[in-house]
């Protein structure tokens, strides 16, 4: 497997995102969109026709949005590059493959992570051999895809990732009750809109965390666990993101940043970003205190978000 095959390639997909994903008319989508029907701003040519316009025009929801390479799979691999407009009747079995395969496409990109780090080497050959199986599951033909239960394979592969979340973190979880501390246990804790500037959330684990509109300016997040965490608007000006496990580019893409901002290698900074450097922020050298509980019993959501998306936010997958 190519490192390219898990990045979004437009020019070689049939703009399925922009066809086959519902979206309604909120902060993200200036209007509604049912699933099966092309956005209004697609052209005959497949490309977008605000594409460099697109957060001025009121969809900053598709600046945000990747695919992990499943448009390209879908349009060359499962359909064989025959388009769903000169082929009208491939179009429903493509549009429901395509989420189908956008999951599979995430969870190779953890998979595919994972072998790169030195911390998980106790396990290599188990991530070696689900990332190999996860792979041949995107090659099945378009029936077998749609009635695949993705929600299996998230619940197969989910423990593997938490062991090597735990393997990468395990130098800077030392420390605390039963050597761990656990004031960095941030699974799935609501902390919209916390106050964690120069927060020292070094090894942190903040699976599934809601940390929309957050203030992280100057964190320390080297080595914390991301996967599935909600960044959508949160400030990382300046923070340090460096060797942060498993942080993907749709979660850069939604929050904000800036020239300060250090990110893991392999991702991009964003063009919305500031180009200049925000005030330093001093770190505490201690967590700072959020406001809100944690949701006591969330489940881990490695693949996409599940469940309690805020008022106004509304595409289901994009």
């Amino acid at each position: 497997m190519r490192p390219q095959d898990l990045r979004a390639d437009c020019a070689s997909c049939f703009a399925l995102c922009c066809v086959a994903l519902p979206f309604a008319r909120s902060a993200d989508f200036a209007v509604d969109k049912d699933a099966g029907r092309p956005c209004h701003n697609l052209q005959d040519d497949f490309r977008c026709g605000i594409h460099r316009h697109l957060r001025d025009e009121g969809f900053p929801g598709c600046t945000v949005y990747d695919c992990f390479g499943a448009g390209q799979k879908v349009s060359q691999v499962t359909f064989g590059g025959h388009d769903w407009r000169s082929e009208p009747g491939t179009a429903g079995r493509m549009f429901a493959v395509f989420p189908v395969v956008r999951h599979l496409h995430e969870l190779l990109w953890y998979l595919t992570e994972a072998l790169t780090l030195p911390g998980a080497a106790p396990v290599r050959e188990e991530v070696l051999r689900a990332r190999d199986e996860i792979d041949a599951l995107t090659r099945l033909g378009p029936e077998e895809l749609a009635g695949l239960d993705v929600a299996e394979w998230r619940g197969r592969v989910n423990p593997l990732l938490l062991r090597v979340s735990e393997l990468v973190r395990a130098p800077a979880r030392a420390g605390g009750q039963g050597g761990r501390d656990r004031k960095k246990d941030r699974r799935g804790a609501d902390l919209i809109g916390a106050r964690l500037r120069g927060a020292d959330l070094y090894g942190a684990d903040l699976r599934g965390a809601y940390l929309i509109g957050a203030d992280l300016r100057g964190a320390d997040l080297r080595l914390a666990d991301l996967i599935g965490a909600d960044l959508r608007g949160a400030d990382l000006s300046g923070a340090d993101l460096t060797g942060s496990v498993f942080l993907t580019q749709p979660q850069l893409n939604a929050a904000r940043g800036d020239a300060a901002t250090r990110i893991p290698p392999g991702l991009t900074r964003p063009a919305h970003w500031s180009a200049t450097e925000s005030a330093p922020a001093r770190r505490t050298g201690r967590d700072a205190q959020p406001r809100g509980r944690g949701r006591g019993g969330r489940q881990d959501a490695p693949a996409g978000r599940r469940g309690g998306r805020p008022k106004g936010r509304g595409r289901d997958e994009k």
